[in-house]
């Protein structure tokens, strides 16, 4: 482990060991989209697909040794027992950092199908890692703002369209599929901007996982909701305090969930289904508040009682 050396020199070395990680893997991924998208069998595809998971579980598992030259850290997970790496997943998680993919990756590489992503559209043009992430068949959503919906009513189904094709590729293998419901990384700032009447989230979006349900619903084994906490980097960049080497632990909390249903045409008709739907999230949030409220507390009474200064909350 390199973590005597000094923080800029950590941060200089594991970018390095990032970038080149990221490189390797994203290129192979790369070129297995190619074979696959002039393969004419639905069998080959899902060959090619299988290959090209595995190349993204090698991507989780390098950066998982990169974490172990970096800090010695200290992982609290709790939810792992129970999952089944041949089953259908939802991931619902609160998100902190641009670090949280690749902890997730990591910690759940083994236990569950490969995670894929909902990605703003604009990440399809980020060099290597946009295409890989096509290749893989994570499905780019348009995002569209308030005053584009109200400018073009036609672009409010674009999302439901991307996610039903993309859905229809997962019926093929095992998939877990996250989504990020807040939106947005969490800030102190953006949660005082939203007025959330949670203490440590954001306010949740339910539009994306109906999509999502509405789409798969029937196929999917459970709703895993995960929360994720860096008891060292409370209001801080996870990411940057991890590639300094100040990241000393890192804590995991895994609910499994039963599948709620969701009808896609009383979703997008009917005011009050919508709203019930919402009101099952919410519930989900203040749950998830809690265990994040407990965790906290439980990591400032441990800093106190060996003389240690307690972060500001």
């Amino acid at each position: 482990m390199l973590n005597f050396l000094p923080g800029p020199l950590l941060y200089l070395i594991s970018a390095v060991l990032l970038i080149i990680n990221t490189t390797i893997w994203s290129s192979l991924i790369c070129i297995g989209g190619l074979i696959k998208l002039i393969l004419p069998f639905t069998s080959g595809r899902v060959f090619i697909t299988k290959i090209m998971n595995r190349f993204m579980w090698s991507w989780a598992t390098c950066n998982g040794g990169i974490l172990f030259l970096l800090a010695n850290i200290e992982w609290d997970i709790e939810g792992l027992e129970s999952l089944d790496k041949d089953a259908w997943y939802l991931l619902i998680s609160n998100h902190l950092s641009g670090f949280d993919i690749a902890v997730q990756t990591y910690i759940l590489r083994n236990n569950i199908p490969m995670l894929k992503f909902f990605l703003k559209k604009e990440l399809l043009f980020v060099p290597l890692l946009g295409m890989g992430c096509w290749a893989l068949d994570m499905p780019f959503m348009n995002r569209s703002s308030p005053r584009q919906l109200k400018k073009n009513p036609k672009l409010k189904g674009k999302d439901l369209e991307t996610t039903r094709r993309a859905c229809k590729k997962f019926r093929h293998i095992p998939t877990s599929i996250i989504n990020y419901v807040e939106g947005s990384r969490f800030t102190e700032q953006k949660r005082a901007r939203q007025n959330s009447p949670y203490r440590h989230l954001l306010k949740p979006k339910a539009g994306g996982i109906a999509f999502t349900l509405s789409a798969m619903g029937e196929q999917f084994t459970n709703v895993l909701d995960m929360t994720l906490l860096y008891p060292e980097a409370i209001n801080k960049n996870a990411l940057v305090e991890v590639m300094h080497g100040r990241i000393k632990k890192i804590t995991i909390r895994i609910r499994v969930l039963p599948v709620p249903q969701v009808d896609d045409k009383r979703y997008f008709s009917e005011p009050q289904y919508r709203v019930e739907f919402q009101r099952w999230l919410n519930q989900v949030w203040v749950e998830k508040d809690e265990i994040l409220h407990q965790l906290i507390n439980d990591h400032q009474n441990f800093l106190a009682s060996n003389g240690k200064p307690v972060e500001n909350q």
